[in-house]
């Protein structure tokens, strides 16, 4: 699928077949999330940053149905195509986002999504404790959506956050690895 294509597809999907909900009030919800995770964890952020992984991998796994049922989209053809898909379709549809797809490795298995905007960091400041901004990837949830979906069509990902500019820095990034394509299998015993 040529960037431009998906560019269209996902500004006309998210103008057409999306229910809109209010932007603050998902970043007022998700911060408090984060907070209420911070807490009950002691502010032991490697811990918190597991559970954003695990929610949004659980999240990931229901929302690529969603994704092809309102995209009609079909699987992409190899790992670049999923790439601009990601981008292009998937954050515009559900974020209206399109972050950047760049950095690609020489043997096109693992690339960075740049981020120009996020959503989920409006209003943020992460705790000034001395660790946080060393820590706590606060927008990990994207990293576990991202993982749990390629799973359901049969891509075992690696993600994870290399800056973010709550932590200072001046860009988010993602780095997203493609570590091998599933194959069907069936549960074990049955025939």
């Amino acid at each position: 699928m040529a960037s431009n294509k998906a560019s269209r597809d996902g500004e006309k999907i998210w103008k057409t077949n999306i229910d809109k909900v209010n932007a603050e009030l998902v970043t007022l919800t998700y911060g408090t999330i984060v907070a209420q995770l911070c807490s009950d964890f002691n502010s032991q952020y490697a811990e918190v940053n597991k559970q954003l992984d695990r929610m949004g991998y659980n999240i990931g796994l229901r929302l690529i149905e969603d994704f092809f049922a309102k995209s009609g989209l079909q699987r992409c053809g190899n790992f670049r195509e999923t790439a601009e898909t990601i981008s292009k379709i998937g954050f515009k549809m559900f974020l209206n986002i399109t972050p950047a797809v760049t950095n690609w490795s020489a043997d096109n298995k693992s690339f960075s999504l740049i981020f120009d905007e996020n959503p989920l960091a409006d209003f943020v400041e992460l705790p000034n404790d001395g660790r946080a901004q060393d820590e706590l990837w606060f927008s990990n949830i994207f990293c576990g959506i991202i993982r749990g979906a390629l799973e359901m069509v049969q891509m075992q990902v690696e993600t994870h956050y290399v800056s973010d500019v709550l932590r200072g820095n001046d860009t988010t990034e993602m780095r997203i690895t493609l570590l091998r394509y599933m194959e069907d299998e069936l549960p074990p015993d049955d025939e």
